[in-house]
C-alpha cells in the first residue's frame, strides 16, 4: 500500500511543480506584460549559442566569407527567427535582433566597430539580407499557409480579424498581429487572394540575399 502511494506522490510532483511554474510569471514574462521581451531575448540566446558552437568554421580566417554567410543563413539564422512568423513585432524588437545578428557578422568578417565599415557593406560581404526582411517573409509564409487551409480546418478557427467582445483599458491598444500583417502587405503591395497561388505568393514575398 505504501508503495501504490509512493508511486502516485511521484506521478503527480511533476504536474504540480508544472502548475506552479506556470503561476510563476518572472519565468515567463510574454504572460506577464503581453511583451515579446522574453521570447526575443531566447531567440538571441538561441542565435548565440549556435554561432558559438560553430566559431571554428565562422571565424577561421581561411574560409571565404561567401561561405560563412551561406552557412550562417542554414544554421544560425533558423534558431533566431524560430517562431517568430506569429510574433507582432515592434521597431524596438527588430532592432534589437538586427544589432545582434550585425555583432555575428561583422565578427564573421574580422571586423569591429571601430573599423567603421557600413553595415550594408558587412552584409554584401558575406550575402546575408537584413533580418527584418526575413522576419517579414516569414509571417508572411505562414499568413499564405493559414488562408490556402480550407475553413473547417483547426487552424482556421483562431482568425487573425477575431474581435474580442468587452471595454479595453486607456491609452495606446497592443499592438496585434492582424495589424503587423497589414502593414506587411501594404509594403509589399500584396493582398489576400495572392495567397491562393502558392508558387506566385512564395516569389512576391521572398527576400533575395545580396550579392558583391
Amino acid at each position: 500500500m505504501s508503495r501504490k502511494v509512493r508511486m502516485k506522490k511521484e506521478d503527480e510532483q511533476p504536474v504540480r511543480s508544472h502548475i506552479q511554474s506556470i503561476r510563476n510569471p518572472n519565468l515567463y514574462p510574454k504572460l506577464k506584460n503581453g511583451e515579446l521581451d522574453g521570447d526575443l531575448n531566447h531567440r538571441i540566446q538561441a542565435g548565440w549559442m549556435k554561432w558559438k558552437s560553430a566559431s571554428g568554421v565562422l571565424c577561421d580566417r581561411c574560409m571565404p566569407l561567401k561561405l560563412k554567410g551561406k552557412f550562417y543563413r542554414t544554421t544560425i539564422r533558423p534558431a533566431m527567427l524560430y517562431g517568430t512568423e506569429c510574433w507582432a513585432v515592434k521597431y524596438q524588437h527588430v532592432h534589437k535582433m538586427g544589432v545582434a545578428e550585425m555583432r555575428m557578422l561583422r565578427w564573421m568578417c574580422g571586423h569591429t566597430r571601430k573599423d567603421k565599415i557600413r553595415n550594408e557593406d558587412i552584409r554584401g560581404k558575406v550575402g546575408v539580407a537584413e533580418i527584418e526582411g526575413n522576419m517579414r517573409e516569414n509571417r508572411l509564409r505562414w499568413f499564405g499557409h493559414v488562408q490556402r487551409r480550407p475553413t473547417y480546418a483547426p487552424i482556421r478557427r483562431c482568425d487573425y480579424e477575431t474581435e474580442v467582445q468587452g471595454r479595453r483599458g486607456r491609452g495606446r491598444p497592443r499592438k496585434t498581429l492582424e495589424e503587423t500583417l497589414r502593414k506587411d502587405l501594404g509594403y509589399l503591395d500584396l493582398t489576400k487572394d495572392m495567397t491562393q497561388d502558392r508558387a506566385q505568393w512564395c516569389s512576391k514575398i521572398h527576400i533575395a540575399d545580396p550579392t558583391q
